[in-house]
C-alpha cells in the first residue's frame, strides 16, 4: 500500500527543506523563488522547473514572503516503483532520479498545464477512500512521467563502469535531438560507432524494447505534442517531424496509436 504516503504539498512557507524516508520527491517551481539548493549547489531565480530527487539528496527552498504558492513537492514512496503499471515504464531506470547530477527539466507551457492537472487530481485521491484508487494514482504518476520524459532527457542513474547503459543514454539523446532528421537504428549506431544489431541488442537488455520502438516512441510524443499544443496544421507538422508526406504521417499515427492527427487533435 503506498496511497497514504504520496504526498502532494503545496510550497507556501518562506522555506522548506528535504523530507526523510524511502522516498523520491518531486519538486516543481512554478514561479520564481529566492533560492534552491541541492546538496550544497544553489541557484537562484528557479522558474516553472522540475527536480526529480532521491531520500538521499538535500534540498532546501527559499521562497520569500508572498502568499501565493510557489509550486509543489511530490512526495513519492519508492515502494510505488514497485507497482505493475510502473514497474516496466521505460524511464524507471535509466531516465529518471540522477545521483550525481541535479536533475532538472524546464516545462514547456502546454506540458505545465498537464503536469498542473496531474498533481491536483493526485492530491484529491491521496485525500480519498476512492475504490481502486491506487491503480488510478499509479496511473497519473506513469503519466507524469511520460508527459516530462518528452519535454527533456531526465539524467540518468548511470556508472562509468556499464557500458550498456551507457550506450543506450547515449542513443536515447541522439534520438531526442535528431528525430524529425533521423528515422533508421543504423544511422544511429554509425553515429555511436557501434553495429545496429549491437545496439538494439543493447536496447532491448537495459529497456525491454527495441532501438527502432524507441525511436517510434519519442516521435510519436512529438507528433501528439504538435498536434495538441501548436498553431501550425498537419501538413506542417508532418514535413517539420520529418515525415514524407502528410500521407505518411497520418499512416504512421494511425499503425502505431490507432488513431488519425486529427482525432489527437480534437482528443
Amino acid at each position: 500500500m503506498f496511497a497514504d504516503a504520496l504526498r502532494v504539498t503545496p510550497i507556501f512557507d518562506a522555506e522548506m527543506s528535504y523530507s526523510t524516508g524511502d522516498v523520491y520527491n518531486l519538486i516543481w517551481i512554478q514561479r520564481k523563488v529566492k533560492e534552491v539548493e541541492i546538496d550544497g549547489y544553489a541557484e537562484a531565480g528557479v522558474d516553472n522547473a522540475l527536480y526529480f530527487l532521491d531520500a538521499r539528496t538535500r534540498w532546501r527552498i527559499a521562497k520569500g514572503e508572498e502568499e501565493a504558492s510557489a509550486g509543489y513537492v511530490l512526495t513519492l514512496p519508492r515502494r510505488l516503483m514497485e507497482h505493475p503499471t510502473l514497474k516496466n515504464l521505460h524511464i524507471a531506470e535509466i531516465r529518471l532520479l540522477a545521483h550525481d547530477q541535479i536533475p532538472k527539466i524546464t516545462l514547456a507551457p502546454g506540458i505545465a498545464i498537464r503536469i498542473q492537472a496531474i498533481i491536483e487530481m493526485l492530491d484529491e485521491l491521496a485525500g480519498s477512500e476512492l475504490n481502486h484508487r491506487e491503480e488510478a494514482m499509479a496511473s497519473l504518476v506513469k503519466t507524469l512521467f511520460v508527459y516530462t520524459d518528452g519535454q527533456c532527457n531526465i539524467r540518468s542513474t548511470l556508472t562509468e563502469n556499464n557500458a550498456k547503459k551507457q550506450l543506450v543514454f547515449r542513443f536515447k539523446k541522439l534520438v531526442d535531438s535528431h528525430s524529425a532528421e533521423v528515422h533508421e537504428v543504423a544511422d544511429y549506431a554509425r553515429k555511436l560507432n557501434v553495429s545496429a544489431k549491437y545496439l538494439n541488442s543493447c536496447t532491448r537488455e537495459v529497456l525491454g524494447t527495441t532501438a527502432k520502438s524507441l525511436i517510434d516512441e519519442i516521435r510519436i510524443m512529438r507528433s501528439r505534442h504538435l498536434l495538441k499544443f501548436s498553431d501550425l496544421t498537419i501538413k506542417e507538422i508532418s514535413y517539420a517531424l520529418g515525415f514524407s508526406s502528410q500521407d505518411y504521417f497520418s499512416y504512421f499515427l494511425k499503425k502505431h496509436t490507432g488513431l488519425t492527427p486529427s482525432t489527437i487533435r480534437k482528443g
